[in-house]
């Protein structure tokens, strides 16, 4: 009793894990996943990641900037000091260079060197180009949209894909059993005698050629389910028990025009960063400001300073020959050694750099309208035919239907010749691959108008999933 107790309690637990597990994912679900897995999406994204970088670089461009460096080294430096005429006559008259000296100072030396800046001022430029940076991010942001569209149009099209084989194989298991009924029927009129072993051949043969069809069935399914499984990630388990039903999709006119259109859109954007990038420019000719602050260390370590001639001049008469300078001093330190205060830069000239800048981008935006320009001619004409292409293939539909209709009525009725001797096998045949046929082009007609519905609302950016896949 415990034993079927606890069965019982396990199976109850584990048949919700188990039927999620194989639960068929809805599209929403698909579109999901092959969001998150798309490769040009997720490259578009890490791409326009070094735009966020290029605006935290301009956010942080007035913070301070410290800078430390030294050396060490051994300085020997030598100075030739030659005295200049000395005329104050009659008192005392000295002649050019009668002193000449060499002084020399030797040692190891240190130098220790600490700079501080900050950007007080920049013209203005940091200001646009900020702006510019703010516009091209949006720029990026609705080009993901129209990468957004095509992973959804590409997603609906496998998805639809799926339902066409799907539907296929309705298509194939009907005319199965029609001819398997028919087979009975022949083999019963073959021992009476009123078809020949050639009619009945043909049934066999139709029936084989049914088989060959069943088989290439199963590889394009196979196919379609991998090509799921690579753009979501989902198990094929999962996708396997897809049923999908192609269904008509019913459009109203655009409520939109082309330039709702992303292409549009960021052009329009790129249009005015464009503009804040020629203000910025044009800052060249403005004085740029910044707080500077430096201290020094210098030092000097197993100095000696000396002359090569006497700094004291020789006194004959009371015999003094004079004396020559050489210190060794122990060290020489100078610390702190300070600079603080604001320095700016003019550059009232500077080869036309600047200028040559804001040239370069008037024709970055000369461009860009260019550009805009000739999308809104493609667009146009997209927009005309796109709307062309629906009306079309939504009255293929009709016509689609019809004929299928009436291959269904040819078929009955050669159904009933055949069944009361009036005609061969080989025109039940016809009759049975007409309806296959028939079948076969309304299935396709629907996925075609689908697809045509969709380049339509793609045509003004007005891609509604949910007007293709009821929930």
């Amino acid at each position: 009793m415990k034993n079927n107790l606890l069965i019982f309690t396990f199976g109850f637990l584990a048949l919700p894990v188990f039927g999620w597990a194989q639960s068929a994912p809805d599209f929403r679900e698909l579109l999901d996943s092959a969001m998150v897995r798309d490769s040009d999406l997720k490259m578009q994204i890490t791409q326009n990641k070094l735009t966020d970088l290029d605006a935290h670089k301009l956010k942080d461009i007035f913070l301070p900037t410290l800078e430390v460096s030294g050396q060490v080294g051994y300085l020997n430096g030598t100075a030739r000091l030659t005295s200049p005429e000395i005329n104050l006559t009659p008192f005392i008259r000295i002649p050019e260079g009668s002193f000449n000296n060499n002084l020399n100072v030797s040692g190891f030396s240190g130098i220790a060197k600490t700079d501080a800046k900050m950007l007080l001022y920049s013209g203005g430029k940091v200001k646009y180009l900020k702006k510019a940076i703010e516009e091209k991010k949006m720029s990026e942001d609705i080009l993901l949209e129209k990468t957004k569209d095509e992973v959804v149009a590409n997603i609906s099209k496998a998805y639809d894909q799926l339902a066409l084989i799907h539907q296929s194989k309705k298509v194939l298991d009907e005319s199965k059993k029609r001819l398997d009924i028919n087979r009975k029927t022949a083999d019963k009129a073959l021992g009476y005698g009123l078809i020949t072993p050639y009619d009945h051949k043909k049934i066999e043969l139709a029936q084989a050629t049914l088989d060959a069809k069943v088989v290439e069935y199963e590889g394009k399914k196979e196919l379609l389910l991998t090509q799921l499984y690579i753009l979501t990630g989902i198990n094929k388990e999962r996708l396997r028990v897809i049923e999908p039903v192609l269904e008509p999709v019913e459009l109203l006119s655009p409520e939109k025009g082309i330039d709702q259109r992303a292409e549009i859109r960021a052009l329009e954007h790129g249009i005015v960063a464009a503009d804040y990038k020629i203000k910025a420019e044009r800052t060249w000719m403005i004085p740029k400001v910044q707080l500077m602050a430096s201290a020094y260390y210098i030092g000097l370590y197993g100095s000696r300073i000396k002359t090569s001639e006497n700094i004291i001049p020789a006194i004959p008469l009371i015999g003094y020959e004079g004396a020559r300078l050489d210190w060794r001093p122990t060290n020489i330190n100078i610390f702190p050694l300070i600079t603080a205060g604001v320095g700016f830069k003019w550059e009232i000239f500077d080869g036309k750099e600047g200028k040559h800048a804001e040239e370069t981008a008037k024709i970055g935006k000369e461009i860009l309208q260019n550009q805009k320009e000739d999308a809104l001619k493609k667009l146009t004409l997209n927009l005309a035919n796109n709307q062309t292409n629906y009306n079309i293939a939504s009255a293929q539909i009709t016509l689609k239907a019809k004929e299928k209709e009436l291959a269904k009525n040819a078929l009955v009725q050669a159904e009933k010749e055949f069944r009361y001797g009036m005609s061969k096998s080989s025109q039940l045949i016809d009759a049975e691959n007409d309806l296959e046929v028939s079948e076969l082009e309304y299935q396709n007609a629907i996925f075609n108008q689908r697809r045509a519905g969709i380049e339509l609302m793609r045509s003004t950016q007005e891609l509604d999933i949910a007007k293709l896949y009821q929930p």
